[in-house]
């Protein structure tokens, strides 16, 4: 708490072996600062100041009282039931602020990390998108970064992962994920004991070719919300995961299609007829992408790993 008694959030730097300031992450926050000190939206957390001399660096931001999308999809309960409209909105909210990012700030922003878990709510529970760590502005002329493999595993695009370069596809991939994640209800990865480690993306594409879509949604979901609008968001989540980067939408097109289905119940929107064949490369690239031996890494919510297996 402030002393003018507004109530703020701090985020501090991992030390790591005893006393070390892990550099990484102080390299993080200085992107950070750049980052957002570039971003004024309503659906983006906001950065009020920053320490990056203490003993400690530290960023401070708008208080988000209600935690994470992340948290509100997977730990649903009574009080607070995540509505058809919620889902509807904050969808909405996301990709606005992602169109945001990638058009109209003042120069194009990459978030990079583009997951539930990085979605912050607000007391009205509104999206406010958050964790700039590993963001990137880039050139207008630039059409992508080349760069080392970072990422969360599950919300990943594929594309990235084989040829190191990160466009705004990549984002529009990561919601595209975010999406079947607030359809389903289910974790972008599964990893049961007694079951292989299962990709939500390739489980709800082979849903969407095998026509049993409605199997795999969310109960509630099932329940109130309207079965067109349903299925419209289904085949804009299937765009936005389209193997190739060059046949997804631009975040633009997707915020306007969101808000089509909102105002029309889905009544406007026209499957754009995706080939089987694409659905099948998709499934394929999940389930059998041979093991690769360069030097990448995926983060998790908890840690950053080395990938040298199957993605």
């Amino acid at each position: 708490m402030l002393i003018d008694g507004s109530i703020v959030a701090i985020k501090k730097s991992k030390m790591v072996e005893g006393m070390k300031f892990d550099e990484k992450k102080v390299e993080q926050f200085i992107n950070e600062v750049i980052i957002l000190s570039q971003i004024n939206h309503r659906n983006v957390v906001k950065l009020l100041g920053c320490c990056l001399e203490a003993e400690v660096p530290l960023l401070v931001y708008e208080f988000i009282p209600n935690g994470t999308l992340y948290d509100l999809i997977h730990n649903q309960n009574e009080e607070l039931p995540l509505t058809w409209e919620m889902r509807i909105r904050i969808a909405i909210e996301i990709a606005n602020a992602l169109f945001y990012l990638h058009s109209a700030a003042s120069a194009p922003i990459y978030h990079r990390d583009i997951k539930s878990s990085n979605i912050l709510l607000d007391d009205k529970y509104r999206a406010k998108v958050s964790d700039f760590g590993t963001s990137r502005s880039v050139a207008l002329e630039q059409t992508h970064l080349t760069t080392r493999v970072q990422g969360t595993f599950g919300y990943m695009d594929p594309e990235y992962f084989r040829s190191s370069q990160f466009t705004e596809k990549s984002d529009v991939y990561s919601f595209g994920v975010v999406l079947i994640e607030l359809l389903t209800g289910q974790n972008p990865i599964s990893a049961e004991q007694s079951e292989p480690v299962r990709s939500l993306v390739s489980y709800f594409l082979h849903s969407m070719q095998e026509n049993s879509l409605f199997n795999i949604l969310d109960p509630m979901v099932v329940k109130v919300g309207p079965k067109q609008e349903i299925i419209v968001l289904a085949l804009l989540a299937k765009r936005c995961l389209n193997l190739n980067g060059k046949k997804r939408p631009t975040m633009k097109k997707v915020a306007m299609e969101l808000e089509l289905i909102k105002a029309s119940g889905g009544n406007v929107i026209e499957d754009h007829g995706d080939e089987e064949s694409e659905i099948d490369d998709i499934i394929h690239s999940w389930e059998t992408n041979p093991s690769c031996s360069m030097s990448r890494t995926i983060t998790t919510d908890s840690e950053t790993l080395p990938l040298n297996s199957t993605f």
